[in-house]
């Protein structure tokens, strides 16, 4: 048993984010176990020695290893963290994405379901709100137990951009943002703050308007300047955030991709909102005060994920 209460924890993906992922979590000694999977033989074996061989000098406790069978990964697992997928390539429509990692996610669901019952389930995979959806729809666990890293990362960024805007410390720089974890996602302005103070009335209305673009395209400017790959350092801690708050039992206020059963006014939908964490997954959802502008906004996030959800319904998978 982990320091803080988790026996183990599967990341599921050896990617450069499942393998950050994997590093991040055995330093920060959240459990007693850290099992990394992927389908590629040596891969999470050769990355989980290497990690592994780090302990004496970073001086975690925890145990790391690599394996290919999903079910041995999975099994007893307190808490499973989704990180495969395929990225999208040149030619690969959203909806060839759509399926192919759908396929992907379901198998790793079923495994769940059958091997840690009781797991919490982080989802990572993109589009992470539909893929989110499918997870919850496969394993048929409580929607608490199921939550997407998006609004994390987001929120992440969108504070960066707030801090180095104004040169302080991003650990004062308070602010989140709702909705999808793509061109629809809504930084929101009207809650962000330093220090108490109000962020709209340090920085003028065109560099907040920069900056929520900005926030938006997150991702997409990383990959442009890597040119192959995309981001994982800063995903990879965002998810560690979520992982803190569960094996810690923290009630953290963060905000991350749930389903919403009319919070917000929409049902049947995954949409990151402010959500208390802690060991059993989610708790509480607030329902925050939005301007007229977010909602609208957050109404557009909703469209798009409901727009592929129903693709991905017609889908013979």
């Amino acid at each position: 048993m982990g320091n803080n209460g988790l026996s183990k924890v599967t990341v599921i993906g050896a990617g450069n984010i499942g393998g950050t992922l994997a590093q991040r979590l055995a330093e920060s000694d959240v459990a007693g176990e850290v099992v990394l999977f992927d389908i590629v033989e040596g891969l999470p074996q050769g990355k989980a020695l290497d990690i592994q061989e780090s302990a004496p000098v970073v001086g975690f406790s925890t145990r790391i290893s690599g394996s290919t069978r999903l079910e041995e990964a999975v099994e007893g697992a307190d808490l499973v963290i989704l990180t495969a997928g395929l990225a999208r390539k040149p030619g690969m429509s959203r909806s060839d994405l759509l399926g192919r990692n759908a396929q992907i996610v379901r198998g790793h669901a079923e495994a769940i379901r059958e091997k840690a019952p009781h797991a919490v389930v982080i989802v990572v995979t993109n589009p992470v709100d539909v893929m989110a959806y499918h997870v919850w729809k496969t394993t048929g666990f409580p929607r608490e137990r199921v939550i997407a890293e998006s609004g994390t990362l987001d929120s992440a960024r969108f504070r960066w951009f707030v801090a180095e805007a104004l040169g302080v410390t991003p650990r004062d720089v308070v602010g989140f943002t709702l909705g999808t974890h793509g061109d629809t996602m809504v930084p929101v302005l009207s809650h962000c703050s330093v220090n108490g103070v109000p962020v709209t009335r340090l920085l003028p209305p065109e560099k907040l308007k920069a900056i929520v673009e900005r926030t938006k395209k997150g991702g997409g400017e990383i990959v442009e300047l890597l040119k192959t790959g995309s981001a994982y350092y800063a995903p990879s801690a965002a998810q560690l955030e979520m992982a803190l708050a569960v094996a810690r039992n923290e009630h953290r206020l963060i905000s991350c991709s749930v389903l919403l059963d009319g919070e917000f006014g929409f049902k049947d939908v995954f949409l990151s909102v402010p959500v208390v964490v802690g060991r059993n997954g989610f708790s509480r959802i607030h329902e925050i005060e939005l301007t007229p502008e977010e909602r609208k906004a957050l109404e557009s996030s909703a469209k798009a994920v409901q727009e592929d959800l129903k693709l991905l319904a017609m889908m013979p998978l």
